[in-house]
């Protein structure tokens, strides 16, 4: 199988189904994802409490694997993210970057970047226009 593929079949599975026992078929035990909350690093079994948190906030995820550029065990993908808002029925829509090293099947190192600050603007957890108040030097309140 090639890596697009296993990266589609994890965001569908994982993601999209809820089905967290199909995280420990596509991650190797000891697999650390790095970049999804800073200064962290996530494993299996942080897994299976972020996706549900995760998926708390949304409806009707929808995950496209865009792009990969593949070279030997590494895999870099551009992803996009498409949802509802459950409070506002607005659409969200994310993307971001993954850069991952696999043996055989298994993501056994993992390198996340995701719109967060775009992500939680949407669903109504940050102001309007919070990156550029940031960008002015202004604090978010």
């Amino acid at each position: 199988m090639n890596k697009k593929s296993i990266l589609t079949n994890w965001y569908q599975r994982v993601w999209v189904e809820f089905d967290l026992t199909a995280i420990d078929e596509y991650l190797a035990p000891d697999t650390e994802a790095e970049g999804l909350l800073p200064e962290f690093s996530v494993d299996a079994k942080d897994f299976r409490a972020l996706v549900p948190m995760c998926l708390a906030l949304v409806e009707n995820l929808e995950v496209s694997v865009d792009k990969v550029l593949e070279d030997g065990d590494w895999a870099a993908a551009l992803i996009s993210m498409r949802a509802i808002s459950p409070t506002t029925s607005q659409p969200v829509m994310v993307t971001g970057q993954l850069f991952a090293r696999f043996k055989e099947d298994k993501i056994v190192e993992a390198y996340n970047g995701l719109d967060t600050m775009s992500f939680f603007t949407q669903l109504g957890l940050l102001p309007e226009q919070s990156l550029e108040f940031c960008l002015s030097g202004q604090k978010v309140a």
